[in-house]
């Protein structure tokens, strides 16, 4: 009975594999995280909150005070929000690179473990042909009784 409950080398390896894979896993979700997650959103919510600060005052005072000829302030507002787009163009730019990262690095890991595991079949193939090569053809040849 207590022999079922004990696990075997091959299921230990298994899973020491999965919890690796669990903590790769975290990590991964962690750095995408720090890239894409709530730092990203917070400087993001800030950088709009000022934008968008920076938009209204030039509109409330260009309609109370007229301190700016018109034109100028339709200009520097069109600047503001052009420089907000490519900055969310490069920010877009940047988390795809990272994710473009990840999976040439998944892809290639895959790859490596292909190779690797063509090798070893090619390994199993020539073993047992070999083992077939030297084993006797008929068991019973050396076992006459005396």
């Amino acid at each position: 009975m207590e022999k079922e409950h004990t696990l075997s080398d091959r299921e230990r390896e298994l899973l020491e594999e999965i919890h690796e894979f669990n903590r790769e896993r975290d990590r991964i979700r962690k750095v995408i995280g720090e890239i894409g997650g709530t730092r990203y959103s917070r400087r993001d919510t800030i950088i709009n909150v000022a934008f968008l600060t920076i938009i209204l005052l030039l509109f409330v005072s260009e309609v109370l005070t007229m301190w700016l000829p018109t034109f100028i302030s339709i200009e520097v507002g069109i600047l503001l929000v052009s420089i907000k787009i490519i900055w969310m163009i490069h920010a877009q730019q940047k988390y795809n690179h990272f994710v473009f990262w990840v999976l040439n690095s998944i892809e290639f890991r895959q790859n490596d473990m292909a190779m690797k595991l063509r090798s070893i079949e090619k390994k199993l193939e020539t073993l047992s042909i070999e083992t077939k090569e030297n084993a006797p053809s008929d068991p019973h040849l050396g076992n006459t009784p005396p």
